[in-house]
């Protein structure tokens, strides 16, 4: 295989191919949960190198492990043990392609950060907005189908891509960096490849879909007593603010809890309340919005379906108000390790999940904490558990797959689903065989064997 490094190093020169130590960063992901071993790390700068990369590896029958920002949930972008993979990091391929502001589109490399890709929108906006965006590179938002906190208004990032552009096994480059919303010539390809983890090709770049840029918002905290309510009040605000409500976040007073004991000058908005519900609606030009909220959340509370209720009086406020719910992950992980899952349902069915998913958990473990949270709007909860104690949480991890049997096996009784947003990378690689139908198992079988023949790419991720 030294030979495969030489001629990496030829194809992308010898500082962008790193060997021994200096991988280290790039073989454990973010949690720590997951370790591997690769032949080398590789750094491509442009979508030809990476094409040449790919077809070197597909001659010396080595596997490719593609990362972007290395910010992921579920071991997507770590290789395993074995050593033999070819680590694709993206992050040389950061540059901005075109912004076509009459078209609303802007195309960038695959490792441009999601940052990077919001600042260069450049008077327009690009609503794809995760608390990991200043490290996230957007091949790997499109690769997870990322989603975040505004999928409720703009859809998550299937919904914001208009054209790929993506190396295939064979070393082949597919262009469909095409900016339009309109052309039925053909199978959508480009949904082959969002979502699919790097296991059919490797996005290289990406045309994707702006939109006018809010001048005014509004944000609100509200106190609620269950679930039910703040399904309730979701309903409500739709019904009030139509396309201007833009994020909904859901989150439970032991997550709000994490961030006030481990994140410094967080303060509580509210007084204690079983859930807190984080609003914010926005447009181009409505001056009123801030008030017209604070007086249709008055007459909210006074009809009894929230218990209190503030509206963050400047832009500096609702960034504290914000960071209480982005900062949730950072406190729960110093709080210490914990079973987590990415899960989404039908909206009018999370509060009996959450009621039943709660009282078998409590039988199964007594004294179980559980830290829930997430995007109410679109029915995707985080819902992460561990024990109170940090060393009855080695047991207690040891039992995941009894714990992940309860969960799991609720959300599909309720036609959920057991990765949201954040894939199946390595973590959900067998679970989602208990779920999926075998034609459906099958039919991504199917379309695996026929564009990596060699199954080369990413291997041991997604669809197993």
């Amino acid at each position: 295989m030294s030979a495969l490094v030489d001629s990496l190093r030829a194809l992308v020169g010898d500082g962008n191919v790193l060997t021994g130590e200096a991988m280290a960063p790039q073989l454990v992901d973010w949690r720590g949960r997951y370790r591997g071993a690769a032949h080398c790390v590789v750094r491509p700068g442009s979508t030809a190198e990476v094409a040449a990369v790919v077809r070197a590896c597909a001659e010396a029958g080595a596997p490719i492990v593609p990362q972007g920002g290395n910010t992921g949930l579920c071991g997507g972008a770590t290789p395993d043990a074995t050593g033999n993979a070819v680590l694709v990091c993206l992050g040389r391929m950061n540059r901005i392609r075109d912004i076509d502001p009459d078209n609303d589109t802007l195309t960038a490399e695959a490792g441009c950060t999601l940052a990077a890709v919001q600042a260069a929108a450049a008077g327009r906006l690009f609503p794809l907005a995760l608390a990991s965006e200043g490290s996230a590179q957007i091949g790997g938002n499109l690769s997870t189908n990322a989603g975040g906190v505004q999928v409720l208004r703009y859809g998550n990032a299937r919904e914001l891509t208009l054209g790929l552009e993506v190396v295939l096994p064979s070393g082949e480059i597919w262009n469909g960096l095409r900016g339009l919303r309109k052309d039925n010539t053909g199978y959508d390809l480009k949904h082959l490849f969002i979502g699919a983890e790097g296991t059919l090709g490797i996005i290289t770049a990406a045309t994707l879909k702006l939109f006018p840029l809010p001048r005014v918002h509004a944000t609100g905290w509200v106190a609620l007593a269950s679930p039910a309510a703040a399904i309730g009040l979701l309903g409500d605000l739709r019904d009030e603010f139509g396309p201007l409500l833009t994020a909904c976040e859901l989150i439970s007073d032991v997550a709000l809890d994490f961030v006030l004991r481990h994140m410094p000058g967080s303060v509580r908005p509210l007084g204690a309340s079983p859930w807190h519900l984080l609003v914010e609606l926005s447009s181009g030009g409505d001056a009123d919005l801030q008030s017209r909220l604070e007086a249709w959340l008055a007459g909210r509370l006074g009809a009894g379906a929230c218990s209190d209720a503030v509206v963050a009086p400047s832009a500096a406020q609702a960034r504290r108000l914000w960071a209480l719910r982005e900062n949730i992950s950072e406190a729960q992980k110093r709080e210490g390790i914990s079973i987590k899952h990415d899960i989404s349902l039908p909206i009018s069915r999370l509060p009996v999940f959450l009621e039943q998913a709660g009282a078998a958990l409590a039988a199964a473990f007594p004294g179980l904490r559980t830290v829930a949270f997430g995007h109410v709007g679109d029915g995707n909860l985080h819902y992460n558990l561990s024990m109170p104690e940090a060393g009855d949480n080695t047991a207690f991890i040891a039992a995941q797959p009894t714990v992940n049997r309860i969960v799991h096996d609720l959300v599909h009784a309720h036609g959920g689903s057991i990765s949201a947003e954040h894939g199946l990378g390595q973590l959900k690689r067998e679970e989602i065989l208990r779920y999926k139908s075998t034609v459906e198992i099958e039919l991504m079988r199917a379309l695996k064997r026929a564009l990596d023949p060699l199954g080369l790419m990413n291997p041991g991720k997604g669809i197993g």
